[in-house]
């Protein structure tokens, strides 16, 4: 087969057209039935079977309302809760307003500090270096744990649930000193507290799991407007207290005094951070079928295999990351950009010459790969992308399954790049073979193979799964979590 694949190889990605932007037609690459046939799997499904899952209690924290990511949100509440109840009972109220104000405001920002620092780029990359130092020879047991490291998000949601909760109680504080007449701050510091925790509310009410799936537009326009007039308003809100609060202190040497006052810095330069490299770049698109883009970088960046860049046409409102693929042998990167809504759908279709880019390329699940001996991918469509720059770059052994309509009608050079490094992957043509069970595949591959772990980049509820199904059997099992 090796020898067909290699005489019937077109060339790679380099040396395909550049279609100038908008192009009139898209480009649409086909093989003959006997190609087709070489990447079909002969895989009999109902030949396989799965052990039986584990015990009760060995797979109760491999579902998915007991994952990590949950775990951290419960851990940070339960933490803020152990905090307010000594607080409570050790009499916080009974102290002067002043000092019942300014305790508030702190755990406020502290937890502000840690749903909003989480999240910058540089934290990211920071976290999943530090998780995969661990050798291979450490117990699959720990490494199991540490591949769970892109469950961070976590702290993002039950810091900002653990901020929000406590500057309830603050404005609820504010509210009753004001009505008993022995309030320690103005009406204008009390107004600003008020609006803050109003757009708090909007933004958690918007990033509810089952909303943000339906209006995900929405959630992330308020997500990033919402959030940027709260952190305006912290700061109008932070130099209002404090001047309200100095007691005859200079606002400037209080302001210098309060750590309230740093960890607003440390939260405003993390969110700033990534618009400091905001820029518009070029682009050169390549467009196998009507259903994929081939976008080629080449503005200086490479970026690491299992990174991502986000993207977009109007920066202030609405931005899209896609998993980057390095080429081993040449500078810049590609972006696999599949139809999946208007705004890809648009770009496929009208694809501007320039792009605004910003940030850096930033770590995604894909890199835990390299706490495993040897792993399976699996894929379905366009969930090749975040995948293929790990089997170029060869970094682990690893086997691939992947679930697609047309691969070479859809994908075109892509698959050539696959079977290149790939000596024997499962390509499975959905438009020829229906549907399959990835679970049952996945498990296949990963015992034929002697994999350690096996990760997913599929849908939603694929991913999870062909994830609880690998866990509930003791197989370390990843995929994404679509926490943004």
């Amino acid at each position: 087969m090796n020898g067909a694949l290699a005489r019937s190889r077109r060339s790679t990605e380099p040396g395909l057209p550049v279609l100038p932007a908008p192009a009139p037609r898209p480009q649409v690459l086909d093989r003959p039935p006997a190609a087709l046939r070489e990447v079909r799997p002969a895989v009999g499904e109902d030949a396989i079977e799965l052990p039986p899952p584990k015990g009760f209690w060995r797979r109760l924290g491999k579902t998915e309302r007991t994952m990590h990511y949950n775990r951290l949100i419960a851990v940070i509440l339960v933490v803020n809760a152990v905090v307010a109840t000594r607080h409570i009972t050790g009499g916080l109220w009974s102290l002067q307003p002043s000092v019942v104000v300014d305790t508030l405001a702190t755990f406020v920002v502290a937890n502000l500090t840690v749903a909003v620092v989480i999240r910058n780029h540089y934290v990211i990359n920071l976290l999943f270096w530090l998780a995969t130092r661990a050798p291979t020879r450490w117990p699959l047991a720990i490494r199991w744990t540490l591949a769970k490291v892109y469950h961070f998000g976590g702290n993002h949601v039950g810091g900002a649930l653990a901020a929000t909760l406590w500057f309830a109680g603050l404005v609820g504080s504010l509210a009753v000193y004001a009505v008993r007449g022995a309030s320690p701050v103005s009406a204008a510091t009390f107004a600003v507290a008020a609006a803050i925790l109003a757009v708090l509310a909007v933004i958690i009410w918007t990033a509810r799991p089952s909303r943000r799936a339906k209006h995900h537009d929405q959630f992330e326009k308020v997500h990033r407007l919402g959030g940027w007039l709260s952190l305006l308003l912290f700061w109008g809100l932070t130099v209002s207290l404090t001047r309200d609060l100095g007691a005859g202190t200079g606002l400037g040497a209080a302001l210098l005094a309060s750590p309230k006052l740093w960890l607003l810095v440390a939260v405003t330069f993390s969110v700033a951070l990534p618009w400091l490299r905001l820029k518009k770049v070029p682009i050169e698109l390549v467009r196998p079928s009507s259903h994929v883009a081939l976008t080629r970088f080449d503005h200086g960046v490479t970026p690491f295999a299992g990174s991502s860049t986000a993207l977009s046409r109007s920066p202030l409102l609405e931005w899209h990351s896609f998993a980057n693929i390095p080429s081993p042998d040449r500078p810049g990167f590609r972006l696999a950009i599949s139809r999946s809504g208007d705004w890809t759908g648009s770009f496929i279709d009208d694809a501007p010459s320039h792009i605004w880019v910003k940030g850096i390329p930033t770590a995604g699940v894909a890199n835990i790969e390299v706490l495993f001996k040897r792993v399976v991918y699996v894929a379905t469509g366009s969930g090749i992308g975040p995948v293929l720059p790990h089997l170029l770059a060869r970094e682990v052994p690893s086997r691939l399954v992947w679930s697609t309509r047309s691969p070479y009608r859809t994908y075109g050079s892509l698959v050539d790049e696959i079977l290149a490094v790939q000596p024997d992957p499962i390509i499975w043509d959905t438009d020829q073979q229906g549907t399959p069970d990835l679970v049952k595949l996945a498990y296949k591959v990963y015992r034929e193979f002697d994999a350690e772990a096996v990760i997913v980049i599929a849908n939603k509820k694929l991913t999870w799964r062909v994830v609880e199904a690998m866990e509930s059997r003791g197989i370390p099992a990843y995929g994404a979590i679509w926490d943004s």
